[in-house]
């Protein structure tokens, strides 16, 4: 039987898919508050009271990036770890397997997740807001934070699981097209390292406490909290979903990692595959997300091919000549510089054919930019779409974790719109010239003979 606190909550939940936060007239009237506690952990709060509920997002510098060679996948298989257990806590909490924590979760109606990205690990947590509600989810998030178990039994069964999924995977022309293009992209650098079934079998639980004792302290964290919760009441919720992570007496940088290197040469990759489609991968290095020409680079993509039905590539490739069914690019920034794609799927006999015209549409766009046109459809199409960017609570905490992990502007929400206003044609024309050489770039063709 379903209680009462649990029906509210999935009311209150499903309400936050059209949450209206009226950021399209009064944006300043949700301002970012960013304070850094005793701990080293740094706090951006949004303030609102549009729904009784609370969303957190903790983040580290703890993701694939970090992972030695040899153990690629680590960052990912330890996230998912930490929710299959938690030991005795320090207060004397009895220890809870993974179906004692589900059993948990759901008697206080609240979530919570772990993830790893190639930057970051992120915790999620989701609760009402009501006081008695938010400290238990809180207590309990902070256990999993702090105190996961990694239960070896687990982990094998875990691992035998991954194990067949990454074979499974390796049938798949897609998965071979992408390994192909980002070893191609990034060479040595971690960004290009993906989990194996030979790095899958060199970690281990003891791997997975080494890492979680070096990289998820609390000095490194960011927390993002978005929700029914003062500053001082935000300010006690950190505190608590940190406080059973060990202490340190300094926080010493983590190791540089070296930035992507550029492309010398370009890359030509063709891998026979017997299907039905040739996948296709054609790009080069990107940018990181702190650059100065992102507002430029994101308005130029769409109209090259972030666009769908509307973009250049898909009236070229797919529109005029019927050489695929869609096409796309896209820039991937991060920490560093997230690889810029152009990808599309084509029959086998045509591949050569897509490949050549995708090349000419790419580099005529990097020599001219748009046409004035072009860019004000792209900027009617992105800046009419922003308010429902940040029309929900789930939404919101996504955009201030990311405010929040590449140090932007705490006004950057605010100057959004007037940002991408202020570009243009020229702005996208010399900022693509900087970014993208269209004569060095990897091609991969997976399919065909």
């Amino acid at each position: 039987m379903m209680t009462l606190k649990k029906l509210a909550l999935r009311a209150v939940f499903a309400g936050t898919a059209v949450l209206g936060l009226g950021l399209g007239t009064a944006q300043a009237a949700l301002p970012i508050q960013h304070w850094t506690l005793a701990n080293g952990a740094k706090i951006y709060l949004v303030a609102t009271n549009a729904l009784p509920i609370v969303d957190v997002q903790v983040d580290f510098d703890a993701g694939s990036r970090r992972d030695p060679a040899p153990q690629a996948g680590l960052a990912s298989t330890t996230s998912a770890m930490v929710e299959k257990g938690v030991r005795a806590g320090k207060n004397g909490e009895p220890a809870l397997d993974q179906n004692a924590l589900g059993e948990a979760w759901a008697d206080l109606g609240a979530s919570f997740d772990v993830s790893a990205g190639t930057d970051r690990m992120s915790y999620s947590l989701r609760t009402l807001s009501d006081p008695a509600l938010l400290g238990k989810a809180v207590a309990l998030a902070s256990r999993e934070i702090g105190e996961p178990s990694f239960p070896d039994d687990v982990w094998l069964r875990e691992r035998e699981r991954i194990n067949a999924s990454i074979k499974e995977s390796n049938t798949k022309p897609a998965t071979i097209a992408g390994r192909a293009f980002a070893q191609a992209v990034y060479g040595v650098h971690p960004y290009g390292q993906e989990v194996t079934e030979e790095t899958l079998a060199r970690i281990d639980t003891a791997a997975m406490r080494q890492r979680y004792q070096q990289l998820i302290v609390p000095c490194r964290a960011k927390l993002s909290i978005v929700g029914a919760v003062t500053r001082a009441e935000a300010e006690s919720v950190a505190t608590t979903l940190l406080s059973r992570l060990p202490t340190t007496d300094s926080c010493a940088a983590l190791p540089a990692i070296a930035p992507v290197a550029a492309l010398a040469a370009p890359k030509d990759e063709r891998i026979p595959f017997d299907s039905a489609q040739a996948h296709v991968f054609i790009g080069q290095p990107g940018y990181p997300r702190k650059d100065p020409d992102h507002f430029a680079l994101t308005l130029g993509n769409y109209v090259l091919g972030g666009g769908g039905f509307v973009s250049r590539l898909t009236n070229e490739v797919r529109e005029k000549r019927g050489l695929t069914y869609s096409i796309y690019s896209g820039f991937a920034p991060g920490l560093d510089a997230g690889a810029f794609r152009v990808g599309f799927q084509t029959r086998p006999d045509q591949a050569e054919e897509a490949v050549k015209m995708s090349r000419e549409v790419l580099a005529k766009f990097v020599a001219e930019g748009p046409t004035e046109s072009e860019l004000k459809a792209a900027k009617d199409n992105l800046i009419g779409g922003f308010p429902l960017l940040l029309d929900s609570n789930r939404k919101l905490i996504g955009n201030v974790a990311n405010i929040a992990w590449h140090d932007l502007p705490l006004d950057y929400l605010d100057t959004w719109t007037t940002r991408m206003n202020a570009v243009t044609a020229a702005d996208i024309k010399a900022a693509f010239a900087r970014k993208l050489q269209p004569q060095r770039m990897v091609t991969v063709v997976v399919g065909g003979k």
